[in-house]
This record gives structure tokens, sequence and C-alpha cells, in this order.
């Protein structure tokens, strides 16, 4: 049984670690994809400075919160100061991926019970902050859409250079549209041979729709060779 829960933890550290790859294995071909990702965002918009991105996807499991998590990787390790808000109110998962406690976060951010600077946490990544999502609420959508939700991503985006939000599945709940026209832009991410195509099309409507700016959509788990996974970035258009 103790041999059974040693194989269990090290199965786990072993996911956490492939979550992590901009960190953990940088040269991998992979971590260059995430890279790619990053210059293609500050190029997205010559004239505008992008310091805030929300990414969503269409359903679940098709890979935003692991984007997101090597997205803030990769920024953070151009000596960027770097927050990333686990802003998925329902299911978070940045808490496993950091090993960090998850006690105080986002929501007690959003009602006042923290500051700001009290719920960020550091992590294993130099310069990046982790924002975990506090205790799930009973009312999310009205969380994020607060006036007092401007008021804080106004002094997150004073405090560090970039902020990334990782946000619910579009099609599933409204808070990733509630947040999409806040931030100076939004990424689809998609699963290669999982996303329906009228899914991610309606995704991609619904993010207009809200006024968010959508920069591009990110295909993940794209097979290129055997035994090989590559993330594509595509523009918007």
């Amino acid at each position: 049984m103790a041999r059974k829960a040693k194989d269990a933890k090290n199965d786990k550290l072993l996911t956490l670690k492939r979550r992590l790859l901009a960190h953990n294995s940088p040269k991998d071909p992979v971590a260059e994809q995430y890279r790619t990702i990053r210059t293609n965002v500050q190029f997205s918009n010559a004239d505008e400075n992008i310091k805030s991105i929300l990414l969503t996807s269409t359903g679940p499991g098709e890979g935003k919160s692991t984007t997101s998590a090597n997205l803030a990787t990769v920024y953070a390790q151009q000596g960027l100061k770097v927050l990333l808000i686990d802003a998925d109110l329902r299911k978070p998962t940045a808490h496993y991926t950091f090993r960090l406690e998850n006690h105080i976060g986002f929501t007690n951010v959003l009602t006042k019970q923290s500051t700001l600077e009290q719920a960020v946490q550091e992590c294993e990544v130099p310069n990046l902050h982790i924002l975990t999502s506090g205790p799930i609420p009973p009312n999310p959508s009205e969380l994020l859409g607060s006036k007092y939700m401007g008021e804080v991503l106004a002094q997150m985006k004073r405090e560090f250079d970039m902020v990334i939000f990782d946000t619910p599945p579009a099609l599933a709940v409204t808070d990733a549209q509630i947040l999409a026209n806040q931030v100076d832009g939004t990424i689809l991410v998609v699963s290669s041979g999982k996303t329906d195509k009228e899914a991610a099309q309606k995704a991609k409507e619904v993010l207009v729709n809200a006024n968010s700016k959508l920069l591009g959509v990110v295909l993940n788990n794209r097979k290129v060779e055997e035994g090989s996974n590559y993330y594509y970035y595509y523009g918007a258009n």
C-alpha cells in the first residue's frame, strides 16, 4: 500500500512538471512554442502595449490552464514582473500546478477580505507571482462583473508588467465574457482532435460580441511527429 501511495505521489509530481514545461524543461520544443506565442502576442499590436491577457477555451480539458501557466512563465523568464490569476472560480487549478496554498486568493480580494498584496504568492519561477482563486464563491459572475473588479485590475496593471487571467471555458459560463472586455487581449485555446469546429467558432463569436480584443487562437496537442506535442498560435482574423 505504501509503495502504491509513493508511486501515485511520483506520478502526480511528474504531471505537475509536465504542466510547467517552460520552467522545468526550457529547451524542450514545446517550451519554445510557448515563447513563440509570447512573441506573437507582443507583436500583435505595435500601437498598444498589451499588459493584460485573458485565456479561455470552448470547453474543459483543452489545455487553457496549462497554456496560461506556461505563457506566464515565459513572460517571467524575460525578466518581467508577472501576475498569473486563477480566475476560474469554479474549478481552480493554479494552486495544484504551482503547489501553493489556496486559503486566501482572488475571491478574498474581490470581496475586500484581503488586499492584493496579502493574497499574491511567490512561486518557484523567478519574477512570477500567483493569485490563486481563493475559496470558491456562490456568485463568480457577479464578483467578476463588479465595479471593484475594475479597480483591482487597474491596481494589478500598475504593480505588474504583465497580468494573465486563466478563466473558465467561454461556452460553459459567462465569466470569460465578463472579463474579456476589461483586459487588453484575449486568447482562445483549442485542442486538436477534441475541440469541435462549430464550438470554436461559437466561442469566437461570444468573445467578439463581448467587445473583447481577440488576439488569436492557440491550437495544442497537435501531433507533428511521433512522441511530440506542439503548440501553435494563429491570428484571430
